[in-house]
């Protein structure tokens, strides 16, 4: 099985076109995914062909797949142009959270310098998260979630997917992400699991952050993560309309215009290697 590895912000991806491919798919992501045994990556995207164009699919390390992912689809986009599968610098791809718009942007020299996708219309509802949360219309904002005694206040958004969003004052170095990320993942809370990030506003249009990614563990980016931080972020008055996110594997930027309006999320997309996979 042939297959290439690119990276977004240091989130990275094992691609594969599966347009004539019949495979478990969800058992061949957990093996290649997986750092020491496998290739390596934080997700299997996977080429296929939907209805009238082309169509992706995402799946995580623990074998679930995913309805949204913004690095994901900059590294989709990007492989589609590498191997001159489309040849226009504007088009669509059909995804489990939507049909999303593709923009590639180029330098002076006809390179691909970043990628510019739309994300959807963000959702605010307790049911479109989902979560269950009683006697709330949506924006659920600063919502107390119990996690071993402590109390996490989290601002509620679905970019396609489940996010939860916590501000912090101090840098989000000093968060404890890798004992609360887990535990807010699998919350009884979020029926179907939830992405949650930690976020420190540093003036109106840059803010850090760190993500859990929900069947990933802590990443160095994610793309629906940072959309989710901005717009909850823009709704709270902490930042403009465009903003980037400074995530550890780089910088992402983020603009949105308001409510029911799409998101759209630039950033980079790196080829990094080819391979073949024996199975």
């Amino acid at each position: 099985m042939r297959f290439a590895k690119y990276q977004g912000a240091g989130n990275d991806f094992v691609i594969v076109d599966a347009r004539a491919m019949d495979r478990v798919w969800d058992d061949l992501a957990s093996k290649v995914c997986t750092r020491r045994f496998g290739i390596g990556s934080d997700g299997l995207i996977l080429l296929s062909t939907g209805e009238s164009r082309l169509k992706m699919r995402m799946f995580n390390p623990d074998g679930s797949e995913a309805e949204a992912c913004g690095n994901g689809l900059r590294c989709f986009a990007r492989y589609t142009v590498d191997h001159r599968i489309v040849s226009d610098d504007a088009f669509e791809v059909e995804t489990l959270g939507g049909v999303r718009q593709v923009d590639i942007c180029r330098g002076a020299d006809g390179g691909v310098e970043e990628i510019d996708v739309s994300m959807g219309i963000p959702r605010f509802e307790p049911r479109d998260i989902p979560a269950a949360v009683q006697d709330v219309e949506g924006p659920v904002l600063h919502w107390p979630v119990a996690i071993h005694g402590d109390i996490v206040p989290v601002s509620l958004v679905s970019m396609g997917n489940p996010h939860a969003v916590t501000f912090v004052s101090e840098s989000v170095d000093l968060y404890p992400l890798e004992q609360r990320g887990p535990l807010m993942e699998h919350h009884p809370a979020f029926p179907h699991r939830v992405n949650f990030e930690v976020a420190r506003v540093l003036s109106r249009n840059e803010i850090e952050a760190r993500v859990w990614e929900r069947g990933a563990g802590e990443t160095l980016a994610c793309g629906s993560g940072a959309c989710a931080i901005a717009v909850v972020a823009q709704i709270l008055d902490q930042c403009d309309q465009q903003v980037r996110i400074h995530i550890p594997g780089g910088s992402l930027t983020i603009t949105w215009s308001g409510i029911g309006e799409e998101v759209r999320l630039r950033g980079p997309a790196v080829h990094v290697f080819d391979g073949d996979w024996p199975d």
